[in-house]
């Protein structure tokens, strides 16, 4: 998983997978990351795979704008992750645009 601020679209783009492997590890890319932006508009179209890990990683993504006092939303979820999102009732609380 790779993620990096995109300074045209003013979106933090999130490419590969978000998955068991790599949700750990995209918990400590964000701190810094989300400190330094706002708001905290995430594009997810490149992400190229995803499991339950993934969408526990969007939700803690959720709790670090809220302890940095800053909105968040995602955008281009992949039509997978979206699947899983619905089935599992979480489409509701993530901020899906």
């Amino acid at each position: 998983m790779k993620l990096f601020f995109d300074d045209v679209t003013k979106r933090i783009l999130v490419s590969g997978e978000l998955t068991f492997d790599t949700a750990a590890s995209g918990i400590d890319m964000t701190d810094q990351l989300f400190a330094e932006v706002d708001p905290l508009d995430i594009d997810l179209s490149e992400v190229s795979r995803s499991d339950s890990a993934g969408l526990a990683l969007l939700i803690e993504w959720m709790r670090q704008a809220e302890k940095l006092d800053k909105p968040i939303r995602y955008f281009n979820m992949p039509a997978q992750m979206l699947a899983m999102a619905e089935a599992s009732g979480l489409e509701e609380l993530l901020p899906l645009q």
